[in-house]
């Protein structure tokens, strides 16, 4: 749906799934999974009469198992050409790939894990506690990479809540909106994070943004105007009820294209409302792609799949196809090199920003 050329509003979308991006980004998608108990194997302690095992996405009780058989997530897959961002709002995700590192990570932790020329990993989601629920909330963006970095290294790069620059602003009625900048700068909310050193974010003038809004019922914000020029932005209101920009009012959920060059302000309605951020310059390549592989041509992507086939990027080497890290709750990563880093706190909320 087009809006007039003076509205800061380009375009209003439906959100499905996976939502629907702009370059540089190839899609969101966006995972709410209220999982019950889980039981001795780190699964729901529920039936799973009914589901697709192995391929099941049907939120059935308000959740699926996606290609989990016992536990739900992603067993090993391949990747190669681009990186995934991985936002976790809620819940655990146990992570393992073929460069031999492993990860717990979640409560608003990001894994930024740039493929490169390949890598194999698998995305689990260990459902720890048998008394309660175990809700799992988070995005995973894919953000494409230009053809000079598709073979670059695999890197994999955690960032811990506590690490993530956050901003919380306050209008003139004392109402807030509390951000979170993943990615990109805005004002007062500390330094950026380091991007990987391939990535389209780490070039100075790609204006890659990433960030997470929330904001208190009634509560006015100015987003800023992006600095860099042919930058392209999506507002994606996931939560909430209403929002008023530019004059119109915006149901959610929806995908809200914005113009980059004026600052905008949001007008959130009578609920508290979140959102999802993203934008960047166009990297403006072709793009090829085949499932987890994504390149500029389709000869490109044939060698991909031959290369694949040879050399499983690295191979498996771990004793299980569906690798959970044990009961302990504590977060952690185990790079490649051997390295273990930690989260500077033990103790973080369920649900961040």
């Amino acid at each position: 749906m087009s809006t007039a050329s003076k509205s800061p509003v380009l375009k209003i979308k439906a959100l499905g799934f996976p939502w629907e991006t702009m370059d540089p980004f190839l899609f969101c998608a966006y995972h709410d999974d209220a999982y019950p108990r889980g039981n001795a194997d780190m699964g729901p302690a529920a039936s799973l009469a009914g589901r697709a095992i192995g391929q099941d996405f049907s939120r059935k009780d308000g959740w699926s198992m996606y290609h989990g058989e016992k536990v739900p997530g992603f067993p090993p897959h391949p990747h190669r050409g681009f990186e995934t961002v991985t936002i976790v709002r809620k819940g655990l995700i146990d992570h393992s790939d073929s460069l031999g590192a492993t990860a717990r990570f979640g409560r608003g932790d990001v894994q930024w894990l740039t493929a490169g020329r390949g890598i194999v990993h698998a995305e689990m989601f260990p459902l720890l506690d048998e008394k309660n629920d175990n809700p799992l909330e988070l995005f995973q963006i894919w953000l494409n990479l230009p053809a000079r970095s598709k073979m670059s290294d695999p890197h994999f790069t955690m960032f811990w809540s506590q690490d993530i620059p956050r901003l919380t602003a306050t209008d003139a009625q004392g109402r807030s909106t509390d951000i979170a900048v993943i990615a990109g700068q805005l004002r007062d909310a500390g330094a950026p994070l380091p991007p990987p050193p391939d990535s389209w974010a780490a070039q100075a003038d790609a204006d890659v943004a990433i960030w997470t809004l929330r904001m208190a019922p009634g509560a006015r914000w100015i987003l800023p105007a992006a600095t860099g020029e042919g930058t392209r932005r999506t507002l994606y209101f996931f939560k909430g009820q209403s929002v008023h920009i530019g004059g119109q009012d915006i149901t959610a959920p929806a995908a809200i294209e914005l113009h980059t060059g004026v600052p905008v302000e949001l007008a959130n309605g009578d609920v508290e409302a979140e959102f999802l951020l993203l934008q960047g310059k166009p990297i403006a390549e072709p793009v090829a792609q085949y499932g987890p592989f994504v390149m500029n041509t389709q000869a490109e992507i044939a060698q991909t799949m031959a290369d694949y086939q040879r050399t499983q990027f690295g191979g498996w080497s771990f004793d299980s196809d569906t690798p959970v890290h044990g009961r302990d709750p504590t977060r952690f990563a185990v790079h490649p090199d051997g390295r273990e880093e930690r989260p500077a706190h033990s103790e973080t909320p369920s649900s961040v920003v």
